[in-house]
Protein backbone atom coordinates (compact mmCIF):
# COMPACT_ATOMS: atom_id res chain seq x y z
CA UNK A 1 0.00 0.00 0.00
CA UNK A 2 1.32 3.35 -0.97
CA UNK A 3 2.70 5.13 2.35
CA UNK A 4 1.85 8.69 0.94
CA UNK A 5 -1.97 7.70 1.47
CA UNK A 6 -1.57 7.71 5.43
CA UNK A 7 -4.69 5.77 6.93
CA UNK A 8 -6.41 5.01 4.11
CA UNK A 9 -7.22 1.12 4.06
CA UNK A 10 -6.47 -1.48 1.40
CA UNK A 11 -9.32 -1.87 0.46
CA UNK A 12 -8.94 -5.71 0.16
CA UNK A 13 -7.71 -6.45 3.14
CA UNK A 14 -8.34 -4.58 5.98
CA UNK A 15 -11.25 -4.30 8.20
CA UNK A 16 -12.14 -0.91 8.78
CA UNK A 17 -14.99 1.31 10.25
CA UNK A 18 -16.28 4.91 9.53
CA UNK A 19 -18.95 7.50 11.28
CA UNK A 20 -20.84 8.94 8.00
CA UNK A 21 -21.17 12.20 9.61
CA UNK A 22 -21.52 13.80 5.42
CA UNK A 23 -24.89 11.27 5.15
CA UNK A 24 -28.19 12.65 6.51
CA UNK A 25 -31.59 11.30 6.87
CA UNK A 26 -34.99 12.42 6.23
CA UNK A 27 -38.03 10.86 7.83
CA UNK A 28 -41.60 10.78 6.71
CA UNK A 29 -44.01 9.63 9.15
CA UNK A 30 -47.81 9.59 8.95
CA UNK A 31 -50.94 7.68 7.39
CA UNK A 32 -50.26 8.75 4.05
CA UNK A 33 -46.46 8.62 4.48
CA UNK A 34 -46.50 5.72 1.64
CA UNK A 35 -48.91 7.23 -0.70
CA UNK A 36 -47.34 10.70 -0.99
CA UNK A 37 -43.41 9.36 -1.42
CA UNK A 38 -44.90 7.18 -4.35
CA UNK A 39 -46.23 10.23 -6.23
CA UNK A 40 -42.75 12.17 -5.50
CA UNK A 41 -40.09 9.41 -5.81
CA UNK A 42 -38.78 7.06 -8.86
CA UNK A 43 -38.73 3.70 -7.26
CA UNK A 44 -41.69 1.89 -6.27
CA UNK A 45 -42.22 2.49 -2.55
CA UNK A 46 -44.06 -0.80 -2.59
CA UNK A 47 -41.37 -2.65 -2.65
CA UNK A 48 -39.29 -0.99 0.32
CA UNK A 49 -40.33 -3.55 3.02
CA UNK A 50 -39.04 -3.50 7.19
CA UNK A 51 -36.18 -6.18 5.40
CA UNK A 52 -35.23 -4.74 2.06
CA UNK A 53 -34.27 -1.15 1.17
CA UNK A 54 -34.06 0.42 -2.10
CA UNK A 55 -31.83 3.43 -4.37
CA UNK A 56 -33.83 5.99 -5.66
CA UNK A 57 -34.38 9.68 -7.08
CA UNK A 58 -36.54 12.68 -6.52
CA UNK A 59 -37.08 14.92 -9.34
CA UNK A 60 -38.13 18.14 -10.80
CA UNK A 61 -41.12 18.22 -12.76
CA UNK A 62 -38.57 18.04 -16.14
CA UNK A 63 -37.73 15.23 -14.53
CA UNK A 64 -34.16 15.98 -13.36
CA UNK A 65 -32.40 14.29 -10.54
CA UNK A 66 -32.86 16.93 -7.38
CA UNK A 67 -31.57 13.92 -5.15
CA UNK A 68 -30.39 10.34 -5.25
CA UNK A 69 -31.25 8.71 -2.02
CA UNK A 70 -31.44 4.68 -0.32
CA UNK A 71 -34.86 4.20 1.27
CA UNK A 72 -35.74 2.29 4.18
CA UNK A 73 -38.34 1.54 6.61
CA UNK A 74 -37.35 1.43 10.23
CA UNK A 75 -40.63 1.17 12.52
CA UNK A 76 -43.41 3.36 11.49
CA UNK A 77 -41.01 5.78 9.50
CA UNK A 78 -39.65 5.38 6.53
CA UNK A 79 -36.15 6.81 5.76
CA UNK A 80 -34.34 8.87 2.64
CA UNK A 81 -30.51 8.80 3.06
CA UNK A 82 -28.64 11.39 1.35
CA UNK A 83 -26.13 13.75 1.46
CA UNK A 84 -26.21 16.06 4.53
CA UNK A 85 -25.72 19.03 2.23
CA UNK A 86 -29.13 18.53 0.26
CA UNK A 87 -31.28 17.32 3.35
CA UNK A 88 -32.79 21.12 3.71
CA UNK A 89 -33.28 22.01 0.34
CA UNK A 90 -35.14 18.17 -0.78
CA UNK A 91 -37.16 18.82 2.42
CA UNK A 92 -38.14 22.46 1.20
CA UNK A 93 -39.20 20.99 -2.07
CA UNK A 94 -41.17 17.98 -0.56
CA UNK A 95 -42.74 19.77 1.99
CA UNK A 96 -44.88 22.11 -0.80
CA UNK A 97 -46.20 18.91 -2.11
CA UNK A 98 -47.80 17.80 1.14
CA UNK A 99 -50.85 20.08 0.82
CA UNK A 100 -53.39 17.93 2.43
CA UNK A 101 -52.16 14.80 2.72
CA UNK A 102 -51.49 13.49 6.35
CA UNK A 103 -47.62 13.29 6.76
CA UNK A 104 -44.96 14.99 8.35
CA UNK A 105 -41.46 15.13 7.02
CA UNK A 106 -38.19 15.70 9.28
CA UNK A 107 -34.47 15.99 9.59
CA UNK A 108 -33.87 12.72 11.40
CA UNK A 109 -30.28 13.33 11.98
CA UNK A 110 -31.01 14.72 14.86
CA UNK A 111 -32.18 11.05 16.40
CA UNK A 112 -29.51 8.66 13.98
CA UNK A 113 -26.72 8.31 13.30
CA UNK A 114 -24.91 6.12 10.92
CA UNK A 115 -21.61 4.12 10.77
CA UNK A 116 -20.00 2.09 8.23
CA UNK A 117 -18.47 -1.11 8.48
CA UNK A 118 -16.01 -2.85 5.85
CA UNK A 119 -13.11 -5.67 4.84
CA UNK A 120 -13.40 -9.16 4.53
CA UNK A 121 -14.60 -9.43 8.16
CA UNK A 122 -17.22 -6.99 8.20
CA UNK A 123 -19.52 -9.77 8.53
CA UNK A 124 -17.96 -11.44 11.46
CA UNK A 125 -17.89 -7.95 12.94
CA UNK A 126 -21.49 -7.04 13.10
CA UNK A 127 -23.11 -10.66 13.73
CA UNK A 128 -20.84 -10.41 17.25
CA UNK A 129 -22.56 -7.41 18.24
CA UNK A 130 -26.10 -7.62 16.85
CA UNK A 131 -26.63 -11.70 16.14
CA UNK A 132 -27.83 -11.36 12.75
CA UNK A 133 -26.97 -9.60 9.57
CA UNK A 134 -28.98 -8.97 5.85
CA UNK A 135 -28.08 -11.75 4.05
CA UNK A 136 -29.29 -10.43 0.32
CA UNK A 137 -27.62 -7.43 -1.16
CA UNK A 138 -30.12 -4.41 -0.41
CA UNK A 139 -31.26 -6.85 2.71
CA UNK A 140 -32.47 -5.10 5.72
CA UNK A 141 -32.58 -6.43 9.82
CA UNK A 142 -33.65 -4.63 13.10
CA UNK A 143 -31.99 -5.28 16.17
CA UNK A 144 -35.40 -4.91 18.20
CA UNK A 145 -38.73 -2.63 17.71
CA UNK A 146 -38.58 -0.01 19.73
CA UNK A 147 -36.65 3.61 18.89
CA UNK A 148 -33.20 2.26 20.74
CA UNK A 149 -32.82 -0.60 17.89
CA UNK A 150 -30.02 -0.70 15.12
CA UNK A 151 -30.99 -1.09 11.54
CA UNK A 152 -28.43 -2.85 9.74
CA UNK A 153 -28.21 -2.61 5.59
CA UNK A 154 -25.88 -4.75 3.96
CA UNK A 155 -24.47 -2.64 0.22
CA UNK A 156 -23.56 -4.29 -2.82
CA UNK A 157 -19.83 -4.78 -3.99
CA UNK A 158 -17.28 -6.64 -4.10
CA UNK A 159 -15.81 -5.77 -0.30
CA UNK A 160 -18.35 -7.01 2.40
CA UNK A 161 -20.13 -3.75 3.74
CA UNK A 162 -22.60 -2.98 5.94
CA UNK A 163 -24.25 0.62 7.22
CA UNK A 164 -25.79 0.75 10.65
CA UNK A 165 -27.92 3.20 12.28
CA UNK A 166 -29.31 3.81 15.36
CA UNK A 167 -29.12 6.29 18.46
CA UNK A 168 -25.55 7.79 19.14
CA UNK A 169 -25.07 5.80 22.56
CA UNK A 170 -26.18 2.78 20.58
CA UNK A 171 -23.34 3.17 18.21
CA UNK A 172 -20.77 4.13 20.82
CA UNK A 173 -21.60 1.04 22.84
CA UNK A 174 -20.25 -1.49 19.50
CA UNK A 175 -17.13 1.20 18.51
CA UNK A 176 -16.23 4.12 20.69
CA UNK A 177 -14.36 5.91 18.11
CA UNK A 178 -14.86 4.77 14.70
CA UNK A 179 -12.56 6.95 12.52
CA UNK A 180 -13.92 9.49 10.20
CA UNK A 181 -13.16 7.34 6.57
CA UNK A 182 -15.61 9.15 4.52
CA UNK A 183 -13.36 9.27 1.24
CA UNK A 184 -12.93 5.63 1.24
CA UNK A 185 -16.91 4.55 1.57
CA UNK A 186 -16.99 7.06 -0.86
CA UNK A 187 -14.96 5.44 -3.16
CA UNK A 188 -16.41 2.38 -2.52
CA UNK A 189 -19.50 3.60 -3.24
CA UNK A 190 -17.83 4.64 -6.71
CA UNK A 191 -16.65 1.59 -7.67
CA UNK A 192 -19.88 0.01 -7.04
CA UNK A 193 -21.13 2.25 -9.29
CA UNK A 194 -23.82 3.38 -6.67
CA UNK A 195 -24.99 6.81 -8.11
CA UNK A 196 -25.04 10.59 -6.15
CA UNK A 197 -26.55 13.88 -6.24
CA UNK A 198 -24.91 16.59 -4.89
CA UNK A 199 -24.90 20.47 -4.69
CA UNK A 200 -23.21 20.65 -7.78
CA UNK A 201 -25.31 18.33 -9.98
CA UNK A 202 -28.68 18.96 -8.41
CA UNK A 203 -31.17 19.28 -10.93
CA UNK A 204 -28.29 18.04 -14.09
CA UNK A 205 -28.95 14.43 -14.27
CA UNK A 206 -32.23 12.78 -15.98
CA UNK A 207 -32.48 9.95 -13.49
CA UNK A 208 -31.30 6.98 -16.29
CA UNK A 209 -28.16 8.81 -17.20
CA UNK A 210 -27.41 7.78 -13.60
CA UNK A 211 -27.79 4.17 -14.21
CA UNK A 212 -30.91 4.27 -12.04
CA UNK A 213 -32.62 1.63 -14.15
CA UNK A 214 -30.64 -0.24 -14.05
CA UNK A 215 -30.00 -0.68 -10.38
CA UNK A 216 -33.50 -0.73 -9.51
CA UNK A 217 -34.20 2.73 -9.05
CA UNK A 218 -37.13 3.06 -11.21
CA UNK A 219 -40.30 1.73 -11.22
CA UNK A 220 -41.29 2.03 -14.78
CA UNK A 221 -45.66 0.25 -13.64
CA UNK A 222 -46.15 1.97 -10.68
CA UNK A 223 -47.86 5.14 -12.41
CA UNK A 224 -47.47 9.01 -11.45
CA UNK A 225 -44.89 10.69 -9.98
CA UNK A 226 -43.17 14.18 -10.10
CA UNK A 227 -41.27 14.24 -13.21
CA UNK A 228 -42.53 10.86 -14.49
CA UNK A 229 -43.93 11.52 -18.01
CA UNK A 230 -39.97 13.10 -18.97
CA UNK A 231 -38.30 10.16 -17.05
CA UNK A 232 -41.10 7.66 -18.93
CA UNK A 233 -40.96 9.15 -22.21
CA UNK A 234 -36.65 8.58 -22.49
CA UNK A 235 -37.66 4.96 -21.31
CA UNK A 236 -39.96 3.79 -24.09
CA UNK A 237 -38.85 6.12 -27.13
CA UNK A 238 -34.92 5.11 -26.57
CA UNK A 239 -33.49 8.99 -26.78
CA UNK A 240 -30.95 8.34 -23.97
CA UNK A 241 -27.90 9.71 -24.73
CA UNK A 242 -25.69 9.70 -22.15
CA UNK A 243 -24.59 7.68 -19.61
CA UNK A 244 -22.84 7.24 -16.31
CA UNK A 245 -19.20 5.56 -16.59
CA UNK A 246 -16.77 4.15 -13.94
CA UNK A 247 -13.30 5.69 -14.83
CA UNK A 248 -10.01 6.28 -13.77
CA UNK A 249 -8.41 9.82 -13.79
CA UNK A 250 -4.82 11.21 -12.89
CA UNK A 251 -5.08 14.66 -12.10
CA UNK A 252 -3.09 17.29 -10.78
CA UNK A 253 -6.49 19.12 -8.50
CA UNK A 254 -9.21 17.26 -6.88
CA UNK A 255 -11.92 16.58 -9.35
CA UNK A 256 -14.95 17.45 -8.12
CA UNK A 257 -18.83 16.68 -8.96
CA UNK A 258 -19.89 19.01 -11.67
CA UNK A 259 -16.62 18.83 -13.28
CA UNK A 260 -17.27 19.53 -16.83
CA UNK A 261 -15.50 16.43 -19.35
CA UNK A 262 -14.96 17.48 -23.01
CA UNK A 263 -13.94 15.31 -26.02
CA UNK A 264 -12.06 16.02 -29.35
CA UNK A 265 -15.74 14.39 -30.67
CA UNK A 266 -17.63 17.41 -30.33
CA UNK A 267 -17.86 21.04 -31.44
CA UNK A 268 -15.23 23.39 -29.89
CA UNK A 269 -16.02 24.17 -26.53
CA UNK A 270 -18.98 22.13 -25.72
CA UNK A 271 -19.29 19.35 -22.72
CA UNK A 272 -19.13 15.90 -23.27
CA UNK A 273 -20.82 15.60 -19.89
CA UNK A 274 -19.70 16.17 -16.79
CA UNK A 275 -18.65 14.19 -12.87
CA UNK A 276 -21.30 13.02 -10.82
CA UNK A 277 -18.81 12.05 -8.26
CA UNK A 278 -15.13 11.73 -7.78
CA UNK A 279 -12.29 10.14 -4.46
CA UNK A 280 -9.06 9.60 -4.22
CA UNK A 281 -8.15 5.93 -5.30
CA UNK A 282 -5.19 4.34 -3.14
CA UNK A 283 -3.36 2.97 -6.00
CA UNK A 284 -3.16 6.64 -6.96
CA UNK A 285 -4.99 9.33 -9.05
CA UNK A 286 -8.95 9.12 -8.59
CA UNK A 287 -11.91 6.83 -9.33
CA UNK A 288 -14.51 8.70 -11.29
CA UNK A 289 -18.47 8.33 -12.09
CA UNK A 290 -18.71 10.27 -15.03
CA UNK A 291 -21.64 10.71 -17.27
CA UNK A 292 -20.91 11.17 -20.27
CA UNK A 293 -22.45 11.02 -23.69
CA UNK A 294 -22.17 7.55 -25.18
CA UNK A 295 -20.50 8.17 -28.33
CA UNK A 296 -17.29 9.56 -26.47
CA UNK A 297 -17.15 7.47 -24.36
CA UNK A 298 -17.37 4.48 -26.49
CA UNK A 299 -14.46 5.81 -28.62
CA UNK A 300 -12.76 6.34 -25.23
CA UNK A 301 -11.92 9.83 -25.59
CA UNK A 302 -12.98 11.63 -22.51
CA UNK A 303 -11.40 15.02 -20.61
CA UNK A 304 -11.13 16.96 -17.75
CA UNK A 305 -10.79 20.10 -18.17
CA UNK A 306 -10.49 20.77 -21.58
CA UNK A 307 -9.63 18.38 -24.86
CA UNK A 308 -6.07 18.80 -23.74
CA UNK A 309 -7.10 17.84 -20.00
CA UNK A 310 -6.23 14.53 -18.44
CA UNK A 311 -7.81 11.02 -19.84
CA UNK A 312 -10.33 9.08 -18.67
CA UNK A 313 -9.19 5.47 -18.44
CA UNK A 314 -12.56 3.57 -18.79
CA UNK A 315 -13.52 0.84 -15.93
CA UNK A 316 -15.46 -1.86 -15.72
CA UNK A 317 -18.87 -1.15 -13.87
CA UNK A 318 -20.08 -4.13 -11.96
CA UNK A 319 -23.58 -4.33 -14.08
CA UNK A 320 -23.93 -3.82 -18.01
CA UNK A 321 -25.92 -1.71 -19.43
CA UNK A 322 -26.86 -1.02 -23.47
CA UNK A 323 -24.43 1.31 -24.71
CA UNK A 324 -25.18 1.67 -28.01
CA UNK A 325 -26.65 5.43 -28.95
CA UNK A 326 -29.93 5.08 -30.33
CA UNK A 327 -29.83 6.29 -33.54
CA UNK A 328 -32.89 9.19 -33.10
CA UNK A 329 -31.34 9.87 -30.07
CA UNK A 330 -31.60 13.15 -28.69
CA UNK A 331 -31.42 15.80 -25.49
Amino acid sequence: MNTAWGEFPDLVNDDWRSTLSGHGLIAVRGPDADSFLQGQLTCDIREATLEHSLLGAYCSPKGRALACFRLFRRGAAIYLELPRALVTPTLTRLNKYVLRAKVTLTNAGDHLCSMGVAGPNAATWVTQRLVAIPEAVNGVIHSGHDASSMTVIRLPGSTPRFQLYGPAPMLQALDSAPENKEEPWRLLDILTGIPAVYPETVDAFVPQMLNLDVVGGISFQKGCYTGQEIVARTHYLGKLKRRMYLARVDSLTAPQPGDPLFSPQTDAGQSAGQLADAARHPDGGYAVLAVALIHCAEQGSLHLIGNDGPKLQLQLLPYGFETTEPKSAAG
